[in-house]
């Protein structure tokens, strides 16, 4: 009960009482996912942060960040493609350097001139523009892509580092990106809302001076309700191959708990078919 009472004090902080961006948990996003139901403790990492992903004034998606490994655990949000503009900035996360700091995700420019911080202290939780320069054979992956947002703010905010993997070039600008273009747009075919979780697997190697993990898989699952009923699909790809392979959720939900090493992964809520 205390366990629950704190992951909902966390909740209400984030979305309703703007008290912080970054809390110490949440239960659920009634915003954006399925039944006010996030996924179970199954990915949490050994040093979390569960980040409202807020843009000009606006929560757009949700995160949960491995602070030590500085890449995203999964990012939740409501697939709604749409027009608008992408960004040319990198945004971080000022809350993971400073709870008081503003919870609106700024760039690192934003913050030397405005807190008079570098970039090291910057970086000592989350990832920075430095680590993902000059990358060879990997390309910023982003787990809530801009082309699966509507409107400029929700755009924008997508390039936030918080949300984004060294992800395979071939495969992000190959399979991947099939998937996030053709088959979402085919499979959300007569979906009121779909709720959408794509995540990423720890590898064993980094970039950036072992600043920054490396996935060794890339994943993603959706639930979404028609007029007559609910379905999902799910798919997962490694990190080093142009490759996509489709899975159901409960194929996918035991794959990540065999990579992980976790029992009994859960996604999304279970009135949505494994």
């Amino acid at each position: 009960m205390l366990r629950l009472l704190l992951l909902l004090q966390g909740l209400a902080s984030c979305l309703w009482l703007g008290h912080s961006e970054v809390v110490n948990s949440f239960a659920s996003y009634p915003k954006f996912s399925y039944r006010n139901t996030t996924p179970d403790n199954g990915l949490e990492p050994a040093n979390p942060a569960w980040i409202c992903q807020r843009y000009n004034s606006s929560y757009h998606f949700a995160s949960l960040y491995d602070k030590t490994l500085r890449i995203p655990v999964y990012s939740a949000y409501i697939y709604q493609p749409g027009p608008g503009n992408r960004s040319k900035s990198q945004f971080v996360e000022p809350q993971l350097i400073k709870p008081t700091y503003p919870r609106d995700m700024k760039t690192e420019k934003f913050l030397r001139k405005q807190y008079k911080i570098s970039p090291q202290q910057i970086g000592q939780s989350q990832a920075i523009t430095q680590d993902y320069k000059k990358l060879q054979g990997l390309d910023r992956g982003h787990l809530s892509p801009s082309g699966h947002q509507s409107g400029n703010n929700s755009k924008l905010a997508t390039f936030t580092l918080t949300n984004i993997v060294p992800q395979n070039s071939s495969l992000n600008r190959g399979a991947w990106k099939d998937y996030e273009n053709q088959t979402m747009a085919q499979r959300t075919q007569g979906c009121k809302t779909t709720y959408v979780i794509t995540g990423a697997v720890p590898g064993n190697t980094s970039i950036a001076n072992n600043r920054v993990n490396k996935p060794s898989h890339i994943w993603s699952a959706a639930c979404c309700q028609t007029n007559t009923n609910m379905k999902t699909w799910a798919v997962i790809a490694e990190n080093n191959k142009n490759q996509v392979q489709n899975l159901t959720l409960a194929q996918l939900e035991a794959s990540l708990s065999q990579l992980c090493g976790r029992k009994n992964v859960s996604l999304f809520h279970s009135a949505c078919p494994r």
